[in-house]
C-alpha cells in the first residue's frame, strides 16, 4: 500500500490488476474506448480473467458505469465489454442495473488527483440490490483510483459488505 492510501484509505478493500499500464496497453485501451475497436475488449477481459481466476469469488461483478450521454457518444461501455468476458469465465452474474453514473463528468485524463476527486464526487448512485454482498468493480485502468473509490464508497453506502476493484491495468508511479 502506498503512503497516500495508508493516510487516507480508499473505500474499496483491495485491487487486483492484471497488467501495468504501459506499451502496448497504452495504445490498445484508447483504441477500444475512443475508436470503438470492440474486438480488443475480449482480449483485455481474458487478461483480467487470468489475473483473478483464483481470487475469492464476489457475489456479483459491476462494470464501471458510464453516463448515458457518454454511452450515446461511444455506442457502448468499454468496462461492460471487458466485464462480460470475466463474468462468463468465472460464471458470475454481471450486474448492469444496480449502479449508474448520475452525473456526466468530464474525463479524468489530464486532471490532478484533487481535481479528479472533485470531478467524481457524487457521480454514482447504487440501489440496495447489493445489501450484504461482496462486489467486484471491473474497469479498464486504475490511475489514481478516484473513480473506483467513489463508486466503492457509494456501493458501501448502499450496503455492500466488501468491494474489490478488478482492473486490466494499473498505472505505475514514475520509476515503478
Amino acid at each position: 500500500m502506498c503512503g497516500a492510501c495508508l493516510k487516507h484509505p480508499p473505500a474499496f478493500d483491495r485491487t487486483r490488476a492484471a497488467l501495468a499500464y504501459a506499451f502496448p496497453l497504452d495504445r490498445l485501451i484508447p483504441r477500444l474506448k475512443y475508436q470503438g475497436q470492440l474486438a480488443i475488449a475480449p482480449v483485455l477481459g481474458e487478461c483480467l480473467l487470468q489475473a483473478v481466476r483464483h481470487a475469492p469469488r464476489p457475489d456479483r461483478l459491476i462494470a464501471m458505469p458510464l453516463h448515458a450521454t457518454r454511452i450515446r457518444e461511444r455506442g457502448f461501455n468499454h468496462a461492460t465489454e471487458i466485464a462480460r468476458t470475466v463474468a462468463t469465465g468465472l460464471d458470475l452474474p454481471l450486474d448492469l442495473a444496480s449502479c449508474r453514473r448520475v452525473r456526466d463528468t468530464p474525463p479524468q485524463m489530464g486532471l490532478k488527483h484533487d481535481a479528479r476527486r472533485r470531478n467524481v464526487r457524487g457521480a454514482f448512485a447504487c440501489s440496495g440490490e447489493v445489501q450484504g454482498q461482496r462486489v467486484a468493480i471491473v474497469d479498464d485502468v486504475m490511475t489514481t483510483g478516484t473513480s473506483l473509490d467513489e463508486l466503492a464508497k457509494t456501493l458501501k453506502q448502499a450496503g455492500a459488505k466488501e468491494v474489490e476493484t478488478w482492473v486490466v491495468a494499473r498505472t505505475l508511479p514514475p520509476g515503478g
